[in-house]
């Protein structure tokens, strides 16, 4: 039987030198020990904060988090990298340096007879269409191009700035009693999911819909929570090592 692991939302660089050091000791502890008995490791998006990748220059300050990854990778345990809405301008260094799996776009895999559904979750507010066209624009490949014409220490600055500036506009707006997440799920499941799995909201929730189960990771700024499918069964839990 197979062993899976899957996080969202660290947002590696929002904090303090302080708050990032204690946080990215967690993550790392957590790492370790998965480690020991992990077939695979599903991100689904943010691990970064702001992350803007350029041909030979990537963003400071995160190497223990990324040679705990290459570790992983090289003990044969599957990491797969989804991009979210703060780190979806990864190009080609996890997938050629590494060796993980990355996807700019929702995926879905089947561990042990169940088929999983697995998106950031950004995109499903039913009344933010600013969201959903800016979306279009930042990750249009030209636009892409055209800003890496920016020197480095200036294009990660922006780049770390509008995470800055999308950050608080999310975090203030209000989406209304449902948004568009939990709907997006019930449909994947009519469509015959088993498990539908996001992020992005930073509120870990397990919910049951008719047959399936539609999980929300939480984040690890305040939760740090995961899910962990083992056994044919899949837990939504709280990481509590402390540092």
């Amino acid at each position: 039987m197979s062993k899976a692991y899957f996080i969202s939302d660290a947002h590696l660089g929002l904090g303090t030198k302080e708050e990032e050091k204690i946080k990215e000791q967690r993550l790392l502890s957590f790492l370790t020990h998965i480690s020991k008995d992990a077939d695979s490791l599903y991100i689904l998006g943010d691990l970064f904060d702001a992350w803007f990748e350029y041909k030979t220059v990537i963003p400071k300050g995160f190497h223990r988090v990324i040679s705990k990854l290459d570790e992983l990778v090289r003990k044969n345990i599957n990491v797969y990298y989804l991009a979210g809405n703060h780190d979806f301008w990864m190009d080609s260094y996890f997938r050629d340096e590494i060796g993980i799996k990355t996807y700019l776009e929702a995926f879905d895999v089947n561990v042990d007879g169940k088929k999983i559904y697995l998106h950031h979750g950004d995109g499903f507010a039913t009344n933010d269409t600013g969201y959903l066209i800016l979306k279009k624009i930042f990750r249009n490949p030209i636009n892409i191009k055209l800003f890496k014409l920016i020197h480095p220490n200036v294009g990660i600055r922006i780049a770390k700035k509008f995470s800055t500036t999308s950050r608080k506009y999310t975090s203030n707006k209000h989406y209304g009693e449902d948004d568009g997440m939990r709907k997006a799920a019930e449909k994947k499941i009519k469509e015959g999911y088993d498990i539908v799995m996001m992020g992005h909201r930073h509120v870990p929730s397990e919910l049951k819909i008719e047959k399936g189960l539609y999980i929300n990771l939480g984040d690890w700024i305040n939760h740090f929570t995961y899910a962990e499918f083992t056994n044919g069964e899949i837990a939504l839990k709280k990481w509590t090592d402390k540092v």
